[in-house]
């Protein structure tokens, strides 16, 4: 049975607080874990039935302290320590304590130890809320490798120091991953995976409330709000992928847009630049204009500049590529995109198109047939294979 909304965005919102709790109070990051998954499933089944507590964070510590306990009462040592678990009687639940440990929680998530794939799984367990069977669901990917993912994590982090994050680096990679994952699978029949994409920007709404004045954790929100914002008029009524210059711009969602564009324009102008920052910024021109043919390229390309001096990359010397055909025309990209070091099936898709442009028509259907072969996107290898069929 489905939880009820208001009851589920709770629990969300409170179980890595309550993580938090115990991590500083007991330690042991896999053992609290499961405590407080145990406390959230009972939550799941009484709460709709009994009603909220009036403390529900203070509820969930302490049936998730009462867990805890049982669990350090089964331990092997049990005898030795009998006096000292008699002395971790957790408190009573109200006032629940005040600190939010949230932040202290994501960043363990995202411990440099870990695995980029453990990282993501480990934040939407812990502090998504999301079960075993919902990630792997949502990564396609047997559910057992999913639980051996967050099994191994737990154990690598156990004990690992409990402290606020300094730097937010690994975190908003690892929100952004799932972000992207979500908004442009990478594999399967959908083109979006709507619960990832979802989940990604719940989590950074949270962060970004703990830290307001932080301009990467805005510039991110933002973009994926703008981002988002396009998903209703990404794909059509089949299904298929209809690409950003086609799409019908009364479908995006005005709303996101707006809250996306106020958010980057207020840290653009008030915090050091940073990469996501500009990735929202270049979104956000592509948001504010009518149509395609409306839309500011060089003010595009002059980002996409900034963005290979501060953060260069393969993908970004790709894209800014893009907004060079679209300023100097195809000759110059292609020139661009022959000195290109980047084994990905986007560099056949933005080749194919722009031979497309030169008039090179046999040449841009092999580049599609090509990129086609290369993606595990289903939706995405309907597109490029009807690109390379249509008539020119």
């Amino acid at each position: 049975m489905r939880l009820p909304p208001e009851i589920e965005g709770l629990l969300r919102e409170l179980a890595p607080q309550v993580l938090g709790v115990l991590v500083r109070r007991h330690g042991q990051f896999d053992v609290c874990e499961d405590a407080v998954q145990e406390a959230l499933l009972g939550a799941a089944q009484q709460w709709p039935v009994e009603g909220v507590p009036d403390n529900p964070k203070g509820w969930l510590i302490t049936a998730a302290s009462r867990r805890w306990i049982e669990q350090y009462r089964s331990d092997t040592a049990r005898r030795q320590r009998e006096e000292k678990v008699v002395a971790l009687t957790p408190p009573p639940p109200d006032p629940a304590p005040a600190q939010d440990d949230t932040l202290t929680i994501l960043a363990l998530c995202c411990h440099e130890s870990l695995t980029t794939a453990s990282q993501i799984a480990l934040t939407l367990r812990a502090v998504g809320g999301l079960t075993t069977a919902e990630i792997a669901r949502a990564f396609l990917v047997p559910e057992a490798t999913v639980a051996q993912r967050i099994s191994r994590a737990k154990q690598k982090i156990k004990g690992a120091k409990f402290r606020a994050p300094q730097d937010l680096t690994a975190v908003l990679h690892v929100l952004y991953l799932i972000f992207t994952e979500g908004s442009t699978a990478s594999s399967g029949d959908d083109l979006v995976r709507v619960d990832l994409t979802a989940e990604a920007i719940r989590l950074t709404r949270q962060l970004h409330r703990r830290r307001p004045d932080d301009g990467e954790v805005t510039g991110l929100l933002a973009l994926m709000l703008l981002t988002d914002a396009r998903r209703p008029a990404r794909t059509d009524d089949n299904g298929a992928l209809v690409p950003l210059a086609e799409q019908d711009r009364s479908k995006w969602d005005a709303h996101a847009i707006a809250e996306g564009t106020e958010l980057i324009g207020t840290a653009l102008k008030t915090a050091e630049i940073g990469p996501y920052q500009l990735q929202a910024a270049i979104a956000a021109v592509h948001a504010e204009a009518k149509t395609a043919e409306d839309t500011d390229w060089h003010e595009i390309l002059g980002l996409y500049e900034l963005l290979t001096v501060i953060a260069p990359g393969p993908m970004v010397a790709l894209n800014r590529i893009v907004a060079v055909a679209m300023v100097h025309g195809p000759d110059k990209a292609l020139q661009e995109l022959s000195t290109l070091d980047l084994d990905h099936y986007r560099v056949h898709a933005v080749k194919a198109h722009l031979l497309d442009l030169q008039g090179q028509h046999e040449q841009a259907r092999q580049e599609y047939e090509r990129a086609a072969k290369r993606t595990l996107s289903v939706p995405e290898q309907r597109y490029l294979r009807s690109r390379s069929r249509r008539p020119r």
